[in-house]
C-alpha cells in the first residue's frame, strides 16, 4: 500500500469509484480509493440503479446527461460490458394542471441543455405504458433516455478504468482516523497503515458522519430506509416484444421499472422510518433492513389502482436498505466548510443515476478549482450551522413522502421550520408575515391581507401578484420597513486588511472612511465568485477602524471559505463573523430620510449623509450602524442593529413612521423592485460559468490596479470576446413569468437561459433577465422565450428600466 499520494478518496460506492476515475480523467493518476470492506458493500449494492435525465435545474440536467453519456460508453466496451438497459424511456405521471405546468417549465429548461424531453396526455401515456390505468391522470413528462443500470458492474468498470489510468484501490482497508497537518495535508490513518495526501474525500454513503467526525466536522446528512419489490412474471411484459418505460407516479407515491419479465416496483409510503440516527453496526455491510411490507399497504393500494397487473402477480423479493438524504435533498458535493484540502460527494440519494456526473464534476472542482458549470446547488457550503442530522432527519422525511412531487415557486415546506429566527420574527408574524426561508433564516416573504389568506400554488403569477403591487406602490410614494436577516456580516481588521481585500476584489476597493462600496470577487478562471459591498467604520466608542464585508446570506461558509484561503503567513488581518450577531432593518422610499431624521440624532440630510455613506449611530436607544445603500431603486437605509436591541429599533422607526405612512414590506416586493434596477442575484446571475464582462460588470473591473485573484485570466478572456452577455428582456404576457432556466429561442434554436424573471410593478412589465449570445444582446432584438410551454414574444430593453440615472437613490 502507498504511503503517499496525491488524493485519497474513501468509500468504494459510486460516488467514490466514480471521482476515482474522473480524477484520473482530469490528469490525476497519483490518487487512491480505500473501501472498509469490498467495492459497493454499503447502498450501492442494493440500489433501484434508475438512470433518467431528469433534473430540477441545469446542473443538474448536464450532470445527469453526462452520466447517461459515460454509461453508455461503459456499456459499449467489448473488453468490459456491462448491463444497462438504455433509452426504455420514463414517464413521470402528473394528475393536476399545476403539475403539468412544471413539467413544461423543465422541458423548457433541460431543452437549454440540449436534452428533450416530452409532454403529453393521459392517452399517450397509457399507449407507451400499456400496464396503466388513466383514472384520474392528465399527463406526464417523457424522458426518452431514461433507463437503468447494473450497479455492481458500473462500478467494477470505473474502478477498472481508474486502475489502468494508475490510481490504486485498497479493499478491506477501514479508515479510523484522520489528521491534518499544519500545511493543510493530511494523513489517513487505517488498519493496514497510514497514507499520507494532500487531499481527502468523504465518500462514505451511509457511514458520511463516521468519518466526518475524524475531521470534527458534522454533515446534514440523515438516511431514510427505502422498500421495493420484484415481481414474478408478468405475461403483458414477456409478449410485448419491447421493454416497458420507467413510472414515477407522484399521485401514488411509487415507481417502476422491467426487471426481466417482471417488473421492480419501490414505494414513497408515509409512515416512512429513519435508519441509523443512534449508530450503525460495524458488521452492516453488504447488508439489508428487515422487510416491512405492511408500512407501505397504503401506497400499495394506489400503485394497484394505477398499474392493476400487480395485483395479479406474486412478490418475488422484498428489498428494504438504506438510502442517504440531505437537509434540502440535493447531494453535498464540493468542498467541506471551514476545511482546507477536504471535499465530501455525500447524500446522493439517486447515486447510482447521478453518480457519473457528481464525480465528474467533483474531480473538475479538486483538480482545477472549478467546475464546467456553477455547483452551487451541490456546494455543501450552502447551509451554514443549523444544519444538523436532527434537522435533516426532518427534512428528509418529509423529501421521502413528496419523493416526485417537485417544489413550486414560492413553496416553503414546513418541516424543520423554524431554525433560525430573530427578535422579531414573531412580532411580524403578529403583523400578518408570510415567510420565506433563507440560509435557514425566516424572511418576510409579503404581509397577508387577511390571516385565511392562501396563495395557489404554480408557475403561473398568483394571488399575491396585487398584495406585492400594494407593497412596492406604498414604498415608491411613501416609505417602507423590511427586515433582512440572515445577512452576511465579516468584520474585518488589521493594517493590511484593504491590501487584502484589494488582491481579492476586481475593482477598486475603497479606502475612504465612512464609504461604503460594492465590488466583485473573481476565481482563478476570471469568473464571477462572489459579490460584496465593503463599508469603512472610523474608530468609535464601539471599536477601532474596521471593515464590514457584506454579502448574501447564502454566502456564510462559501465567502468565509474563500477569504480564509488567500490569507498570507504573517500578513496581519483579523476576521470574524457577525451574521448571527446582528439584522438589517431595511427603510426605503421618499420618506425615508424623514422617518430615520424623527428617531435617530444627527444630520441626515443629503450633504451630511450622501448615498455610499456609513454612520454609527442610535435609532432611538438601540444602537445602530447606518449604511446609505439601495436594493429597491428609492431613497433606503441599512439600518445594522444587534438583535438584543432588534425589537427596540424596530418600535422606534414604526413610531416614527406611522406621520408618513411606512409599511411593512417582503422579500417579493424587493425582488421585483431589485429587477427593475438591474440589479443582480447571487448565484442567480451572479454564476461562476460567467466573468465580469458578460454578466454586465465591466464598470467594476480595473484591470491596470496591479495583481488581483483571476487578472490575467480575465484579461485573457477579455481578449477573445464573450460567449454570452447578460441581457434585460420584456416579455410580452401577463400570465406568468419566465422562471429560472426558461430557454430564449429564435425560431428552433435555443439562444439563451433566463436567469430571473418577475413582474416589474413600478414599470408595469414582465421582465426576465438572461443570458444571450452576444450578437443578440442588443437593444430591441426580438426573440421568444418558452414559458411553461409556449413561446411567447419579448425582446431586450435597457438595463435598468426604472431609474436609471440613479436620481430616486441619491435623492
Amino acid at each position: 500500500m502507498k504511503s503517499r499520494t496525491r488524493v485519497v478518496v474513501i468509500g468504494g460506492g459510486i460516488a467514490g469509484c466514480s471521482t476515482l476515475y474522473h480524477l484520473t480523467q482530469e490528469g490525476w493518476s497519483d490518487v487512491v480509493l480505500v473501501e472498509r470492506n469490498e467495492l459497493t458493500s454499503g447502498t450501492t449494492w442494493h440500489s433501484a440503479a434508475q438512470v433518467t435525465n431528469f433534473g430540477m435545474n441545469q446542473t443538474m440536467v448536464g450532470l445527469k446527461t453526462h452520466s447517461i453519456r459515460l454509461y453508455k460508453e461503459l456499456a459499449g466496451d467489448p473488453d468490459y460490458p456491462i448491463n444497462y438497459h438504455h433509452a426504455d424511456g420514463g414517464i413521470r405521471l402528473a394528475n393536476t394542471e399545476a403539475q403539468m405546468q412544471g413539467y413544461r417549465h423543465f422541458a423548457s429548461m433541460a431543452r437549454g441543455m440540449d436534452v428533450h424531453f416530452e409532454v403529453i396526455d393521459a392517452e399517450e401515456c397509457a399507449r407507451r405504458h400499456p400496464l396503466i390505468s388513466t383514472e384520474n391522470l392528465i399527463g406526464g413528462l417523457w424522458d426518452p433516455l431514461d433507463g437503468d443500470i447494473d450497479p455492481a458492474q458500473l462500478c467494477q468498470a470505473l474502478a477498472r478504468r481508474a486502475r489502468k489510468a494508475g490510481a490504486e484501490i485498497y479493499r478491506n482497508t477501514p479508515v479510523i482516523g484522520l489528521t491534518q497537518h499544519k500545511d493543510d495535508t493530511w494523513t489517513v490513518h487505517t488498519e493496514k497503515g497510514d497514507i499520507d495526501c494532500d487531499i481527502v474525500v468523504n465518500a462514505c454513503g451511509y457511514r458520511v458522519n463516521e468519518v466526518g467526525a475524524m475531521m470534527g466536522v458534522h454533515h446534514p446528512v440523515a438516511s431514510m430506509e427505502h422498500q421495493y419489490f420484484l415481481t414474478e412474471e408478468i405475461a403483458a411484459i414477456k409478449e410485448a416484444g419491447h421493454r416497458m418505460p420507467l413510472i414515477r407516479c407522484p399521485i401514488s407515491d411509487y415507481y417502476c421499472r422491467q426487471e426481466k419479465n417482471g417488473l421492480l416496483v419501490g414505494f414513497y409510503e408515509k409512515g416512512c422510518k429513519t435508519w441509523g440516527m443512534d449508530g450503525i453496526d460495524p458488521n452492516f455491510v453488504n447488508a439489508l433492513c428487515p422487510d416491512d411490507l405492511e408500512r407501505v399497504t397504503d401506497v400499495l393500494e394506489g400503485a394497484f389502482a394505477r398499474m392493476p397487473a400487480l395485483m395479479e402477480v406474486g412478490i418475488h423479493t422484498v428489498v428494504n436498505g438504506p438510502i442517504t438524504y440531505t437537509i434540502d435533498g440535493a447531494p453535498l458535493v464540493g468542498q467541506i466548510p471551514g476545511k482546507r484540502n477536504a471535499f465530501c460527494i455525500i447524500g446522493l440519494r439517486a447515486g447510482l443515476g447521478e453518480g457519473g456526473g457528481h464525480g465528474w464534476l467533483l474531480a473538475q472542482q479538486i483538480v482545477h478549482g472549478e467546475a464546467c458549470f456553477d455547483t452551487w446547488c451541490l456546494d455543501p457550503r450552502r447551509f451554514a450551522g443549523h444544519a444538523n442530522v436532527e434537522l435533516t432527519a426532518l427534512k428528509a422525511i418529509e423529501d421521502y413522502q413528496n419523493e416526485f412531487r417537485f417544489h413550486f415557486p414560492h413553496e416553503h415546506r414546513p418541516a424543520g421550520r423554524p431554525a433560525k429566527t430573530t427578535p422579531l420574527t414573531p412580532i411580524l408574524a403578529a403583523e400578518g408575515a408570510e415567510f420565506t426561508v433563507v440560509n435557514g433564516w425566516e424572511r418576510v416573504d409579503y404581509i397577508k391581507p387577511s390571516a385565511d389568506f392562501h396563495p395557489t400554488l404554480g408557475f403561473h403569477f398568483d394571488e399575491v401578484f396585487d398584495v406585492v403591487a400594494a407593497e412596492v406602490r406604498n414604498l415608491q410614494e411613501n416609505v417602507g420597513l423590511c427586515e433582512v436577516n440572515g445577512f452576511n456580516r465579516f468584520e474585518i481588521a488589521g493594517t493590511d486588511a484593504h491590501d487584502f481585500l484589494d488582491r481579492l476584489f476586481c475593482g477598486t476597493v475603497t479606502r475612504k472612511p465612512g464609504r461604503v462600496g460594492l465590488g466583485y470577487l473573481l476565481n482563478h478562471h476570471g469568473m464571477v465568485k462572489a459579490e460584496a459591498t465593503v463599508a469603512n467604520l472610523p474608530a468609535s466608542d464601539r471599536g477601532p477602524a474596521r471593515i464590514w464585508y457584506g454579502s448574501a446570506a447564502a454566502s456564510e461558509y462559501h465567502d468565509m471559505d474563500w477569504l480564509m484561503q488567500h490569507l498570507r503567513d504573517g500578513e496581519d488581518v483579523r476576521i470574524r463573523s457577525l451574521t448571527n450577531d446582528q439584522t438589517i432593518l431595511v427603510l426605503a422610499g421618499p420618506k425615508a430620510r424623514e422617518v430615520l431624521s424623527a428617531c435617530s440624532r444627527g444630520d441626515w440630510s443629503k450633504e451630511a449623509f450622501p448615498w455610499l455613506s456609513v454612520r454609527e449611530c442610535f435609532v432611538g436607544f438601540a444602537p445602530a450602524t447606518v449604511m446609505g445603500v439601495s436594493f429597491s431603486g428609492e431613497l433606503a437605509y441599512e439600518i445594522h442593529v444587534p438583535n438584543a436591541s432588534l425589537y427596540a429599533a424596530y418600535l422606534a422607526l414604526r413610531k416614527a413612521g406611522e406621520p408618513h405612512g411606512l409599511k411593512l414590506f417582503g422579500a417579493r416586493a424587493v425582488e421585483s423592485m431589485r429587477l427593475e434596477k438591474g440589479f443582480l442575484h447571487w448565484k442567480a446571475d451572479l454564476i461562476t460559468e460567467f466573468d465580469p464582462y458578460e454578466t454586465g460588470l465591466e464598470r467594476f473591473v480595473k484591470l491596470d490596479k496591479g495583481s488581483f485573484i483571476g487578472r490575467d485570466a480575465l484579461n485573457e478572456r477579455r481578449r477573445k470576446g464573450p460567449s454570452r452577455k447578460l441581457s434585460t428582456l420584456v416579455v410580452d404576457c401577463t400570465h406568468a413569468p419566465a422562471h429560472r432556466g426558461a430557454s430564449v429561442m429564435q425560431g428552433a434554436s435555443v439562444v439563451g437561459t433566463v436567469t430571473s424573471g418577475d413582474w416589474g410593478h413600478r414599470v408595469g412589465r414582465n421582465l426576465a433577465y438572461a443570458y444571450l449570445k452576444p450578437e443578440l444582446a442588443e437593444v430591441g432584438t426580438e426573440m421568444t422565450i418558452d414559458v411553461l410551454g409556449e413561446l411567447i414574444q419579448a425582446h431586450v430593453i435597457p438595463h435598468s428600466p426604472y431609474d436609471p440615472d440613479l436620481t430616486r437613490v441619491r435623492s
